[in-house]
Parts: structure tokens; sequence; C-alpha cells
């Protein structure tokens, strides 16, 4: 299977995210919330044409968490590491919601009193998760158009996964941009189906660039931020990064 990385992102109301004070005087406040949802139905890209259907199913993280040393980030970026599964601020759970995220927030390092603010304010909107596909389900699906028509979709149940990091994000994935293309693309990539690809190329031909070079997590070698994405693709190739320096089980 190709070393394809991933994001997936929920919206701040979804992820359920909350600062928790301090119980005492000198204790480091917290953070709660979701990475991720499990068994709930997401569209990536357009399901009708070029893209599909999407649900983790429940324990999909059981191995990655008793295996892996998982980081909290901010936005994606190693250089705004908030906490650690092997240090101990940080702790990864699956309850009947999903994937469970505990935090310690040590206000000593600037950048975590940023985000507790910034949390406050609304300005950071949701959490995601950067991970690897071990297992998948593909599948036929009957959905209802807004017109009342029956249409067929694929459906893209994820089993298991080998989770690399979580992050608070401010720009959760908005699918109709390129970050949903690329979602498509290394989702494909991964499943290694020619008669997958020539089914969504016809209405998005840039998916091809993903079958030619299946490693590729961004189609830009530019660095620049676009809306809708939590990074450029100058740090969607320090994802794939974070897959070698972490040497998580597989």
């Amino acid at each position: 299977m190709p070393k394809t990385t991933e994001r997936r992102d929920l919206t701040l109301a979804t992820a359920g995210l909350q600062v928790r004070a301090a119980e005492n005087e000198g204790a480091t406040p917290g953070f709660a919330g979701h990475a991720a949802v499990f068994n709930s139905r997401t569209a990536i890209g357009n399901p009708l044409t070029w893209g599909f259907y999407e649900e983790i199913a429940a324990g999909a993280f059981t191995k990655t968490i008793s295996e892996g040393d998982a980081r909290f980030l901010i936005d994606h970026d190693t250089s705004l590491v908030v906490s650690r599964v092997s240090a101990g601020s940080l702790r990864l759970a699956q309850d009947q919601i999903g994937l469970a995220v505990d935090a310690d927030l040590d206000e000593r390092l600037s950048y975590v009193g940023d985000l507790i603010v910034n949390l406050d304010n609304r300005n950071i909107t949701g959490m995601s998760f950067g991970f690897r596909v071990v297992k998948d389900d593909w599948e036929p699906v009957e959905i209802e158009t807004v017109d009342g028509d029956k249409a067929e979709a694929e459906l893209r149940i994820i089993r298991e996964v080998q989770l690399f990091e979580v992050s608070a994000v401010t720009f959760p994935a908005y699918e109709d941009t390129d970050a949903g293309l690329r979602s498509v693309g290394v989702a494909l990539a991964a499943r290694g189906s020619d008669d997958a690809f020539d089914r969504r190329a016809k209405y998005r031909p840039e998916l091809n660039d993903f079958r030619r070079e299946p490693d590729r997590v961004s189609t830009r070698d530019d660095d620049a931020t676009q809306p809708g994405e939590t990074t450029g693709g100058r740090q969607a190739m320090r994802m794939e990064a974070l897959a070698a320096r972490y040497l998580l089980a597989r």
C-alpha cells in the first residue's frame, strides 16, 4: 500500500472543544474534545461525481493508541507541539463518540497561551488528525438526492488507522476546495484501483496527478495556505516526515 498520509477535520461544534480551568493553584489547565467521530457519514469531495462518502468504524484507533506516540499540534505545525503521549501530557481514548483527546496546556509555552485565547475567542474553529489508513473497505451505497431521486455512490469505511498527530485547526477543511481534491486523491492512491480513478477523473482530471505519484499528499510545490486548508504544500510534506520520524507500529 502506498505510504500516503491523510487528514480529516471536525468543526468546533462537532469536536466539542473546551478548555478546562486549572483545578487548583499552580495546576495546569487542560484541553478536551474529539478529533474524530465514529460511524458518521461524511462527504469527501462530491460523492455523486468525483468524491465518495466516508465513515470511521468504531475501534479504528485501538492499535495505534496502544502502540503509538502521537503529538497534539496547532494547525499540523510540528514546531507547535502542545503535548505528547509519551510525555504523559496527551491522553487519547476511544469512547462512544469517537477519538477523545485530553491534553495538558502548559502556558510556559507562549503559543499554548495563544491557543487558549484563540479557543476562548473562537478563532480556532475545529480539530483535525493526521493519519495513514491501514485497513478500509469500499462499498456501493444508494442515496436520495435533493430532488428525491435515487443515486449510487461509494462509501469508504475506515477500519484501522495509524495515527501521527491531532491538531487544533484554524480552518476545518472545506471539501469543495483543493483540500477536498487532495483528500480524494490520497484515498484513491491508497486504494490502488484504476477503475476508481477513471470514474472520478472524468469530472476532475487533476486526480490523475495522484495516480501517477501515489505518495504525494499535495499537488502544489508552494507553501501558501489556501482557503479551507489548514496548511500549505510544504506542510503536507512535513506530514510524511512525521510518519518516518515517529516510527509508529503498523
